[in-house]
């Protein structure tokens, strides 16, 4: 943003010191030092372009002494942004419904795409990825800061794609070899599940370890009943990633979990302003100099013609 000002602007005041004097002054010698003041106040048989110059050269000195100025303002944002990767089932358990008391018709998994979008939408400064599972882990969406296009591709996903069953570890072993290849400061997996791996070819031991030695921060989401999911084992996950997990009975709950996690990971933002001053009085008192010779120019010419 650019703003137009002059740093001592009640030096205008001498304007009207010069006006006053130049009504009511009246010079009774020159000076030795200032020989051409008294044409500067007063002057006898002055043309309009004597007049010009001199209260041209006057008026411009004045607006150099008040020293304009351009200030502009210029914002540097450094912002801290994070690689986040959502990990969905679409297994055939996340078919079920009554899980959204506003609505008894949607499925566990309609609520879940509403959810995770609304999150999605909520991170605008990060990176986010998709990964869905089923019998089989894929990813369905890379890093992408594309919101809109993300949000679009959660909105398509279709229970049965993958399968019917449940390979959780299998889809930490995607998750984690996609973040790998990531730079990012800050890495975070979200699973969400709501059953049992029953499907998974990478043993328990292999994906815990992968997650202990990962610096990816892992939260994990049961959801459903008690009975639905293991509890303990989503829980040794997230504590081997260093994150938490979290148990959702209903829609409701499952936004409050992940409002939790986007406050709990927000995005650092350091806005850092500089101020830039361009000084302009070069100009007026450049025209101020020019108008002053000129004055004195024609004035001694006018004086050697009288």
């Amino acid at each position: 943003m650019s703003q137009f000002n002059f740093e001592y602007p009640w030096v205008f005041a001498l304007i009207l010191v010069f006006v006053v004097c130049a009504k009511f002054c009246k010079v009774k010698g020159r000076s030795i030092y200032f020989p051409h003041l008294e044409s500067l106040l007063v002057s006898s048989r002055r043309s309009s372009l004597i007049v010009i110059l001199k209260w041209l050269g006057i008026i411009t000195a004045i607006i150099a002494l008040a020293s304009p100025v351009i200030t502009k303002e210029y914002s540097n944002s450094k912002r801290d942004g994070r690689d986040i990767v959502l990990i969905i089932d679409a297994s055939e358990s996340m078919r079920q419904a009554r899980f959204d008391v506003n609505n008894m018709r949607k499925n566990k998994f309609e609520v879940v795409k509403e959810v995770a979008s609304d999150f999605v939408s909520k991170r605008t400064q990060d990176r986010i990825g998709l990964v869905t599972f089923a019998d089989i882990a894929f990813i369905a969406s890379p890093l992408t800061f594309e919101k809109k296009f993300l949000q679009d591709i959660i909105a398509m996903q279709r229970l049965g794609v993958a399968g019917k069953r449940t390979a959780i570890n299998d889809s930490l072993a995607q998750t984690y070899n996609m973040l790998s290849n990531s730079k990012a400061k800050s890495k975070i997996a979200i699973l969400l599940t709501d059953g049992i791996d029953n499907m998974s070819r990478v043993p328990l031991a292999d994906i815990k370890s992968l997650i202990e030695k990962s610096p990816v921060k892992l939260y994990t989401i049961g959801i459903g009943t008690n009975q639905d999911y293991d509890g303990r084992y989503l829980k040794e996950l997230a504590d081997a990633g260093k994150g938490q997990a979290y148990g959702a009975r209903n829609a409701e709950m499952l936004s409050q979990i992940y409002a939790k996690i986007d406050e709990l990971e927000a995005s650092k933002i350091e806005d850092k302003k500089f101020v830039k001053h361009t000084y302009l009085y070069i100009f007026p008192l450049f025209i101020s100099i020019i108008s002053l010779l000129l004055f004195i120019y024609f004035k001694n010419m006018r004086g050697k013609s009288d």
